[in-house]
């Protein structure tokens, strides 16, 4: 089987027998359902593939589409006038780059409809004349289709002035496409964020968003059914290559890949750049990770002083909220989830809330690994800090030589201490243990309150409570009066309590208390 990994011209796949997942009778109900729409989608989950398809479409290729679902369902194939605009290979972050990229594509057009052209013109006053007179050559009305609307807003999204230039120049120039309505059959602007209507879309009020939208969920990425339709023999192969059952192996794909959900109960979706990047080489890796480390994002957490790091796991938003990202230096929740490092893990109808998680382990591993640096120093391979020997510790109950490991390992990193000190410590507390790959409840409830840290392996429980300038003894003893260790009475685990004490003063854990869930509470 081929797999059109970096492909994203369906003319291409389809003639040289790429794998297709079949979405043409989405976008058979997409293009007569309504006219102007907006998709906002993760990097590289095929938006741009989408794109590529409806001008085929529009292009009234049918020997393009044979044997697909819309070839049963589409009896017209017509060729409309289309006006594509790709910007998501380009840099805006220098000044004008946005003008000169539009101007040439704007003249690529005027060229095609021998509109009369100068650059000296308003980029929008040159697509409103370039609308009407490809209307006026073809006598039928234009197809527009733009590929990555936000990456001028993305590229300079720490850089204000720059940003607000670009936007008040992409305002103007999207704005055509409602005074230009009567020559425009069709209209689809694809995206990773959603910048606010207000901003980029308010004169837009025609525009619909489906990017929440039930209906249109699997449009992009691929299902847990399209992947056993299409994809069973390659698992096969892949299972068979790692020495695995054929379940064992499809539970795994599931585990690292599957779990992107974009509407309250909505179905599981798989990166398609992920999944079938695994399938060619019969490997498990972070491939969608190691296609772009999210460097701002990871750089905005890190320098946040309020943010605390487990709200990236169980965060709450509206929907208002996730629809928007312009507060993102003090809320960068939405801009996680509309990336797709965050995904829609569960909703609440009578508050309108979506709780959101990582979607998969691939995310929450490159995540966690992208922004460890940000709070520990990189450890030395072969050292006393050796990976391996905090988990063997952590797995075979050895917790006093765990301690020691930790305590050394902070009495040595040069890792950031700032003005909150108990907040900082707790995250790189957090950040550490969840890059050696330890599973980490943070500040679980209980009916008494809120543990700082849960760890759990297989066969062992560690509670930890966490203070700063304190002493352990504090710490131990609010776990034992709040009986923090009960919600673990009935688990087959031992448990162990510890009291963590980090001294600011000597930039270190100077002392720890541990000891064993009660004996009537086992």
């Amino acid at each position: 089987m081929k797999f059109p990994i970096g492909i994203q011209t369906f003319e291409k796949l389809r003639k040289e027998g790429f794998l297709y997942i079949d979405k043409t009778a989405l976008i058979f109900r997409l293009v007569n359902e309504g006219m102007y729409y907006f998709l906002s989608r993760p990097r590289r989950f095929g938006k741009s593939l989408l794109i590529s398809t409806l001008e085929a479409f529009f292009s009234g290729r049918k020997d393009l589409f044979e044997g697909l679902a819309i070839g049963n369902l589409e009896t017209k194939w017509q060729n409309y006038p289309i006006l594509h605009l790709d910007l998501n290979s380009k840099d805006f972050t220098q000044e004008n780059h946005l003008t000169i990229e539009l101007d040439q594509q704007l003249t690529r057009w005027e060229r095609k409809y021998h509109c009369d052209f100068s650059s000296n013109r308003l980029p929008e006053d040159r697509l409103k004349t370039i609308i009407e007179a490809a209307y006026n050559m073809t006598g039928k009305q234009v197809v527009i289709l733009v590929d990555e609307y936000d990456k001028p807003l993305l590229q300079t999204i720490d850089d204000d002035l720059m940003q607000d230039k670009n936007r008040r120049i992409l305002k103007a120039f999207y704005s055509v496409l409602k005074t230009q309505d009567r020559y425009i059959r069709f209209a689809l602007l694809t995206g990773v964020t959603r910048f606010s209507r207000v901003s980029i879309f308010s004169d837009l009020n025609n525009l619909r968003d489906i990017s929440m939208d039930k209906h249109y969920q699997a449009l992009c990425g691929i299902t847990d059914d399209e992947l056993d339709a299409y994809c069973t023999l390659p698992i096969q192969e892949m299972a068979a290559d790692n020495q695995m059952e054929h379940a064992e192996m499809r539970q795994m794909l599931r585990k690292y890949y599957d779990g992107y959900r974009f509407v309250e109960d909505g179905i599981g979706i798989y990166n398609p750049f992920s999944i079938l990047n695994a399938l060619s080489s019969k490997r498990l890796k972070n491939y969608w990770f190691e296609t772009g480390t999210p460097t701002f994002l990871t750089k905005l957490l890190s320098d946040n002083p309020t943010f605390k790091l487990e709200r990236l796991s169980g965060g709450t938003q509206t929907a208002n909220q996730l629809a928007t990202i312009e507060d993102f230096r003090t809320n960068p929740l939405p801009i996680m989830f509309q990336a797709g490092y965050l995904t829609i893990v569960d909703y609440d109808q009578e508050f309108g809330q979506y709780t959101l998680d990582f979607p998969n382990e691939e995310v929450r591993k490159g995540f966690t690994e992208a922004l460890a640096p940000y709070y520990l120093s990189q450890m030395e391979t072969g050292s006393e800090f050796e990976v391996k020997q905090f988990i063997t510790d952590a797995r075979e109950g050895n917790i006093y030589s765990f301690m020691e490991r930790l305590k050394a390992l902070f009495a040595t990193l040069p890792y950031r201490i700032k003005g909150d000190r108990e907040h900082d410590f707790h995250n790189s507390l957090q950040m550490f243990l969840m890059m050696i790959g330890l599973y980490v409840d943070v500040e679980k409830h209980t009916s008494q309150g809120r543990i700082d840290l849960v760890i759990q392996v297989p066969q062992y429980i560690y509670i930890m409570e966490l203070k700063v300038d304190g002493s352990a003894e504090d710490a131990l003893k609010q776990i034992l009066q709040k009986g923090y260790y009960h919600p673990f009475a009935m688990s087959n685990k031992h448990v162990y309590m510890i009291g963590v004490n980090y001294s600011s003063q000597e930039q270190s854990i100077n002392d720890y208390i541990i000891t064993e869930q009660p004996s009537h509470e086992i």
